[in-house]
C-alpha cells in the first residue's frame, strides 16, 4: 500500500519480464549472437553511436538499456514524442555531470528519434561529435527517408527484425514459467493457442505479451487458455500496417512487382495482406490504374478501361463486394503482356521539355484564327494530313525548328505493341522516302 492506502499500480506483463542481461534478450541473434558485430562491439567495450531500426515491439528499448549495463554507462532517455531541444540540453547537462563527476559515460537513448524535425536532430550534433554522448535511436521508419545525413553519418544503423517463432515462443514459456510473470498462476497455452497468440502478435514481442495477459486475467488459476477463450479476446486483430510508414510502402511496393512481374498469385497475396490490414481499397484501386498505364500500357489498352471500371465498382459497392473487382482487375494486369514503352517514353519528353526551355512552335504548327496571324505565316505550309494518302503527311516535322526529332517511343514486340510497332516502322519508312521533309533528324 501506498500512504493514501492504494495499491500500486502492477506494472504490464510486458515490463515486469524486460530483459536484464543479454541472456536474457530474445531475438536479434543476428546482431547479437557470438562472433556477430554488435556482440563484438559490446564484448570490446566499444560503445558507438547507431541507430536501432525495425518495428514495433521487437526489442529496441530493452537493447539500448542492456548496452549500458553491459558497458557501465549511464542510461538516458527521452521520447521525440514527448521532447525537444530543451530535453536535449538537459541530457546533456547530466551527461556532462557523469563525466566530470564519475568518469562515466552517457547513453542518450531517442525513442521515435523519426519523430524529430532537422533543427532537433541537429542539437545532437556537437554532443555526439566530441564523446559528451553516445547516441541511441529507435525508429520504425527507414533512417535514409527520416533522418539527417549529418546524423547518419555519424551513427551505424542496425536493423531489428520481427520475432519469429522461436522467439515468441520462448517469451510465452517464460512469462507462463517466471514468478515475476503469471508463474504463480500456473497456466496452461496449448500449441493450437500459441499458434492464435503469434498469428496476432504479427512479430510483435509486446503485443504478445500483452494479449497474453489479457487472456490470463480471464483464465482460471491452474487452468488452460484455450482457442475458444483467444479467438472471443482477439477477435479481428489486424496485421501490422501503417499507412504512410515503412511497411505500407513495402506492401504496395510488392504488390506492383508482383504484377510487374506476372505473378497473379502473389499480387493477390499482396492485395489480400493490405486489405486485412486495414488499407482503404479505393487507395489500391488508384494504384491499379497507375500499374495500368506504367506497366501495360499499349500492349494491352483493355487494362486500363478495365481498372477505371474496377475503382468506379469499388467506389459504388464499397467494402467487400468492391474488393472482388480490384482483385480481378489486378489478375488481369498480372497476365497481360507487359510494356512500359509510354511510360518511358512519356519520362524522356518530360526531361526534355525540362532541360530545353520553352522552344518556340514551328509557324507551320501554329493555329491561325485572326488576319494578322494568317499575314504572319502562322499555318503556312501546314499539312493536314486526313488530306495525304493513308492519312499520313510524309515527311512532315512536328518538333520546335531548333531541336532535332526525338525517337521517345519504342513499342515492344508483346501485345497490341507488336502492330502499333509494324505501323510506326511502315510510316518511317515514307518519312525517309519523302522528299518533302523540312529538315533531317
Amino acid at each position: 500500500m501506498d500512504l493514501f492506502g492504494k495499491a500500486p499500480v502492477a506494472q504490464p506483463l510486458a515490463a515486469r519480464l524486460r530483459a536484464t542481461s543479454l541472456d536474457e534478450y530474445v531475438g536479434q541473434e543476428h546482431l547479437l549472437a557470438r562472433g556477430k558485430p554488435l556482440r563484438e562491439a559490446l564484448e570490446q567495450g566499444a560503445l558507438h553511436s547507431m541507430i536501432f531500426w525495425g518495428p514495433p515491439g521487437v526489442g529496441k528499448t530493452t537493447l539500448a538499456r542492456l548496452l549500458a549495463q553491459v558497458t557501465d554507462a549511464h542510461f538516458e532517455t527521452i521520447s521525440a514524442v514527448l521532447s525537444g531541444v530543451k530535453e536535449i540540453r538537459q541530457a546533456v547537462e547530466v551527461a556532462q555531470q557523469h563525466a566530470a563527476q564519475y568518469g562515466r559515460r552517457t547513453i542518450l537513448f531517442v525513442d521515435e528519434v523519426h519523430r524529430f524535425n532537422k533543427s532537433q536532430q541537429d542539437a545532437f550534433l556537437p554532443y555526439v561529435e566530441d564523446g559528451t554522448l553516445i547516441f541511441i535511436g529507435a525508429t520504425t521508419e527507414n533512417p535514409s527517408f527520416e533522418l539527417n545525413n549529418a546524423l547518419l553519418s555519424r551513427a551505424r544503423v542496425y536493423v531489428l527484425k520481427s520475432l519469429d517463432e522461436a522467439a515468441l515462443r520462448k517469451l510465452v514459456e517464460r512469462a507462463l514459467a517466471d514468478p515475476k510473470g503469471l508463474g504463480e498462476r500456473h497456466l496452461r497455452l496449448p500449441d493450437e493457442s500459441f499458434k492464435i497468440l503469434q498469428s496476432a502478435a504479427d512479430g510483435d514481442g509486446r503485443r504478445l505479451l500483452n494479449f497474453l495477459e489479457n487472456a490470463a486475467d480471464l483464465a482460471e488459476d491452474g487452468g488452460e487458455i484455450g482457442t475458444e477463450l483467444l479467438l472471443d479476446l482477439l477477435g479481428d486483430s489486424r496485421r501490422r500496417f501503417d499507412k504512410g510508414g515503412e511497411a505500407f510502402y513495402d506492401q504496395i511496393s510488392a504488390l506492383h512487382k508482383s504484377v510487374r512481374g506476372s505473378s497473379p498469385n502473389g499480387a493477390l497475396y499482396w492485395f489480400a495482406r493490405m486489405l486485412d490490414g486495414g488499407c482503404d481499397p479505393l487507395y489500391i484501386a488508384r494504384r491499379v490504374v497507375r500499374m495500368a498505364s506504367e506497366d501495360i500500357g499499349n500492349a494491352d489498352p483493355r487494362a486500363l478501361t478495365l481498372c477505371l471500371n474496377a475503382w468506379d465498382v469499388q467506389e459504388r459497392l464499397g467494402s467487400p463486394e468492391g474488393e472482388l473487382a480490384v482483385a480481378q482487375a489486378i489478375v488481369y494486369l498480372a497476365c497481360a503482356p507487359k510494356s512500359n514503352a509510354v511510360y518511358n517514353a512519356f519520362n524522356q519528353a518530360k526531361r526534355d521539355a525540362a532541360e530545353f526551355g520553352s522552344q518556340e512552335v514551328p509557324l507551320h504548327l501554329r493555329n491561325a484564327p485572326t488576319k494578322l496571324m494568317k499575314e504572319l505565316g502562322y499555318g503556312d505550309e501546314y499539312r493536314y494530313a486526313h488530306d495525304e494518302p493513308d492519312a499520313f503527311a510524309a515527311g512532315e516535322d512536328y518538333f520546335p525548328e531548333d531541336f532535332a526529332p526525338r525517337d521517345y517511343y519504342q513499342p515492344v514486340p508483346r501485345g497490341l505493341e507488336l502492330k502499333i510497332r509494324d505501323k510506326l516502322a511502315h510510316l518511317r519508312n515514307l518519312d525517309q522516302a519523302s522528299p518533302r521533309q523540312r529538315r533531317k533528324p
